[in-house]
């Protein structure tokens, strides 16, 4: 008798057991984080109040970095747009991403990105990501093989083409392959501001998947150029920021006129606080959709800038110390053109109020979000995943950082540890010499101490020859 009531209990253990679910794999679609990656238009490393802005604050952004990580060695993927944003994009630095430049194409856009390079919006989709990008693409005019559609993004809606992304009052927008016109903007009128009307598609595209990871791609144009922002935002700045700075630009009646001109103001300083502080309430917008949605610990928050601090459009880049310590604005590949801020929140996972000077670059965030979608790279690239960095673990080092920029006679930089070579005029007949800065002691660049370590700048130029060759003629050197 026992030893039936033995075997009917072994045999009902192994059915409760037979009838449990099979194990699930480490990591199913519903378990990926969301992510969220927010890129700012020429915000300078300065112009955040967390690292040193003091004429206005961005509280929003800064509590990103008290709940997060901030990043003080973080580089942009170039000095200008385009290349910056392909190299985010493609995880490859601009000696072998597709776009190196700013190329127009008329009426509307710019050259457009190859579809036989992988980006990181299809590769996260390949993982079951819906895939947003809100704001200014740049990198291929509407219906080309760089359409924002064709690059792996399930929804657009914003500034197809970057020069007109310099007017914050145009004359449409594009929602996908579909032409938004704006009657509010019609001839003269500024109805509708279009940063808003972004804002409210990319608040809506996180909404409508909350039962899905998605990942947003908020490349926003703020603070870049045309120095306009509604008059509810000039309030708290007027007259405050003296002496003020007048911009006569492209008005009524000017050839470019919301179409690439720069509008006139007459109180510029008033504007461009005005318009970050727009933005880092845009910021805090975003991060509170998400906690309203329940998705705060499942989702990454990383914030950017494309660039250096622009000095366009009336912009008044030393007034701010909107470049901080750092040498050079937006087209310079010293440390001011290309170094930016960096900010990543991920609830649970990233140590609060952590600081952190891992040199890091555009074509890591590629390989990291591969990393936190259990996925690899479709290519070969140049990034390295900073995600140990993120969780605290050991981190990989890159063995030097490369940039390259092919306007103002040609400019080359390539870092290594903590020396950097810096060359000017490359692409004409006298280039300036080699430039040497040791940036653990001289992060302003204000030594070139390449006379008394000619062994180390030669060691840096022989890397220059590791780029590859453009198709596109004007994005070679001789």
């Amino acid at each position: 008798m026992q030893y039936r009531s033995t075997i009917l209990l072994a045999l009902a253990v192994l059915l409760v057991l037979g009838c449990k679910e099979p194990k699930k794999p480490q990591v199913e679609t519903s378990d990926l984080p969301n992510i969220i990656y927010i890129l700012a238009d020429d915000l300078g490393y300065g112009d955040l109040s967390c690292l040193g802005q003091t004429k206005f604050s961005t509280p929003n952004i800064d509590l990103l970095a008290e709940n997060g990580m901030l990043f003080t060695q973080h580089y942009s993927g170039s000095t200008v747009c385009a290349p910056s944003r392909s190299t985010l994009m493609t995880g490859l630095h601009t000696g072998h991403t597709a776009i190196r430049g700013n190329k127009e194409v008329k009426p509307e856009g710019q050259h457009p990105m190859p579809t036989s390079f992988v980006t990181v919006a299809e590769m996260l989709k390949e993982k079951g990501y819906a895939t947003g990008a809100f704001g200014k693409w740049g990198l291929g005019y509407p219906g080309s093989e760089g359409d924002p559609n064709r690059q792996g993004f399930d929804t657009f809606y914003g500034y197809n083409c970057q020069r007109i992304g310099h007017n914050y009052y145009p004359f449409h927008l594009w929602d996908n392959d579909k032409k938004v016109i704006l009657a509010e903007n019609e001839g003269e009128n500024e109805g509708t501001y279009a940063p808003n009307l972004i804002h409210q598609k990319t608040l809506e595209f996180i909404e409508k998947n909350k039962n899905k990871p998605f990942f947003a791609y908020v490349p926003s144009i703020i603070p870049h150029a045309e120095l306009k922002v509604p008059e509810s935002y000039m309030t708290d700045f007027r007259g405050k920021l003296v002496p003020e700075k007048n911009y006569k630009g492209c008005d009524p009646g000017c050839n470019r006129y919301k179409t690439g001109g720069y509008g006139s103001q007459s109180d510029s300083h008033a504007a461009f606080a005005g318009m970050i502080t727009l933005l880092d309430e845009q910021v805090g917008e975003i991060v509170a959709k998400v906690k309203e949605l329940g998705l705060e610990k499942n989702t990454i928050i990383m914030f950017s800038s494309d660039n250096g601090p622009h000095q366009e459009g009336g912009a008044d880049p030393d007034y701010f110390d909107s470049n901080s310590i750092y040498r050079g604005y937006k087209r310079d590949l010293y440390e001011g053109g290309i170094r930016v801020p960096f900010v990543v929140q991920w609830p649970g996972k990233i140590k609060a109020g952590t600081k952190n000077d891992h040199i890091s670059a555009f074509w890591d965030v590629l390989p990291t979000l591969a990393d936190i979608a259990e996925t690899k790279p479709a290519t070969k690239i140049d990034g390295i995943s900073f995600l140990p960095t993120l969780l605290g673990k050991e981190q990989p080092e890159h063995d030097y950082m490369y940039w390259e920029f092919h306007e103002r006679g040609g400019r080359r930089a390539i870092r290594k540890d903590n020396w950097k070579v810096v060359l000017y005029d490359v692409k004409t007949k006298n280039p300036k010499p080699s430039e040497l800065y040791n940036l653990s002691t001289d992060p302003s660049e204000q030594n070139d101490i390449a006379s008394e370590h000619p062994e180390i700048v030669e060691e840096l130029v022989a890397l220059l020859s590791n780029r590859t060759a453009s198709p596109v003629d004007v994005w070679n050197f001789n």
